[in-house]
């Protein structure tokens, strides 16, 4: 009888200081020592799972994803998206993946929730989920996010580090048990109040169903910056590719105080790659490009600042210490979901912008120039906020490019560049081909890595006998 594909060993009692987690992924095996963490305990299998997808010629995504209805502004016509949510800890990525957008359901509109962490994507634009339950922070406005308050307040959620009061009362929003709240919710739990009955807006399979039987796919991309990046950006299919590769948000005095305002870079947003990244985001390219050419016109690409605008941070240069000058402006939660709604029907209206990407200048029912940076900052120092992006996404090019990554796709990256300096810096020259990526397979390739050499036994030789020629053996 076959075994399991994959292994999860805990070692708790490990020492902390020895904390680490190893992963075999040849052989399906993830051991998290000095730690009993839920969220590594889910995150190992799905590690292994997203490494088994890759070697299978799919894609192992961080990414959310939900089905959207919406009436389109130019034809009246209902339309269906496919959305995939994409997002670093702590960005939104749960929020808006779950999120109803106030869309109208008298009209027929309405979001359906799919998955809010990690799925596969294959090369007709489907993407294969792997939960029904969602592992969720807990810090959930009713007001604001009602569905996901809805499934972890029932009684088949479990919670940890929440407030209950003595009546058995939840709230979600007092903290002093520490700021890590965590829940498991149920995703048939997502519910919404509807002319006095509540509503599931749960889908109906975990699964996203391929490009050919929806109107469109929309790759969406979470960052949550607090000085100069716009709200909402529409991207060209190659920044798209662009996005997945920088994987861009920020620290934050409430996660990483010493680093606060500085740049986080993570490929795909995705914390669990196996391997060379370069590769990830070679596959990546590929298949939305793929799907870019089989499809014109149905594969659209957003880049969304859930921040907000006007942050000044300030670093001591003698302590290294940081010191928040002025507060974010915090772009409000009924504003980013009129910005994905206008997205979806089609009523935004976007221009070029200084990073090189279609800038939103308009939004239905929202004033947008009030959070213009130029309010904020003076003109060097939105050039100076632009010259660190610039000089932080090339630096992350050419570690990516030590990776894998294939040269087209870093000359692309160092041309967006040199677009938004004004065309004073060019690419250098790129080194020999690398062989061909093993995502480029059929998806039934059996997930056998060619670039992880498999651990083999080393028989000790006899000078490391102990005791050798001191009468402690023969």
């Amino acid at each position: 009888r076959r075994g399991p594909d994959f292994t999860m060993i805990h070692v708790p009692e490990e020492h902390q200081l020895r904390m680490q987690i190893l992963v075999l992924p040849q052989h399906g095996i993830n051991i998290a020592m000095g730690t009993d963490y839920t969220g590594e305990c889910k995150k190992g299998f799905l590690r292994q799972a997203m490494y088994s997808a890759d070697m299978r010629g799919m894609l192992g995504l961080h990414a959310g994803t939900k089905v959207v209805r919406v009436r389109d502004s130019r034809t009246g016509q209902l339309k269906t998206y496919g959305v995939f949510m994409f997002g670093l800890t702590a960005t939104g990525k749960s929020t808006w993946s779950c999120h109803q957008l106030g869309l109208d359901p008298s009209l027929g509109e309405g979001t359906w929730v799919a998955q809010d962490d990690i799925v596969m994507l294959r090369r007709d634009g489907s993407a294969l989920g792997t939960e029904q339950g969602f592992y969720v922070k807990t810090d959930v406005d009713p007001a604001l996010q009602e569905a996901m308050y809805r499934a972890l307040a029932h009684k088949s959620a479990l919670l940890e580090n929440v407030m209950v009061d003595s009546r058995g009362r939840i709230d979600f929003l007092d903290e002093r048990l520490g700021e890590n709240g965590r829940g498991v919710l149920d995703r048939r739990q997502l519910k919404v109040m509807r002319g006095g009955k509540l509503v599931s807006i749960c889908a109906d399979s975990i699964n996203l169903p391929a490009l050919e039987h929806l109107d469109g796919l929309v790759f969406a991309f979470i960052t949550r910056r607090g000085t100069i990046m716009p709200f909402a950006q529409r991207l060209t299919p190659e920044q798209g590719v662009l996005a997945y590769l920088w994987g861009e948000s920020t620290h934050s005095f409430a996660t990483v105080p010493e680093k606060a305002g500085e740049s986080v870079r993570i490929v795909g947003m995705d914390d669990f790659i196996v391997g060379p990244q370069g590769r990830k985001v070679n596959a990546f390219h590929d298949i939305v490009m793929g799907l870019v050419q089989r499809y014109p016109g149905k594969v659209h690409f957003f880049q969304y600042n859930t921040g907000g605008v006007g942050e000044i941070i300030e670093k001591d240069p003698a302590t290294g210490k940081r010191r928040l000058v002025r507060k974010v402006q915090r772009v409000p939660l009924d504003l980013m979901a009129a910005l994905q709604r206008g997205d979806l029907r089609g009523t935004n209206e976007y221009r070029k912008g200084r990073l090189g990407t279609e800038e939103v200048v308009k939004c239905e029912g929202a004033d947008l120039s009030q959070y213009d940076p130029k309010n904020f900052y003076s003109e060097e120092q939105i050039a100076a906020y632009v010259a660190d992006l610039v000089e932080g996404r090339r630096a992350f090019t050419e570690q990516i490019s030590r990776e894998g990554l294939r040269k087209e796709i870093r000359e692309l990256a160092h041309r967006e560049l040199d677009a938004i300096e004004g065309g004073r810096r060019k690419a250098e020259p790129w080194a020999p081909p690398e062989p061909k990526s093993p995502t480029e397979a059929a998806e039934d390739r059996l997930p056998l890595s060619p670039y992880i050499t498999p651990w083999e036994r080393r028989r000790p030789s006899r000078d490391l006998i102990p005791f050798r020629g001191a009468g402690g053996g023969k």
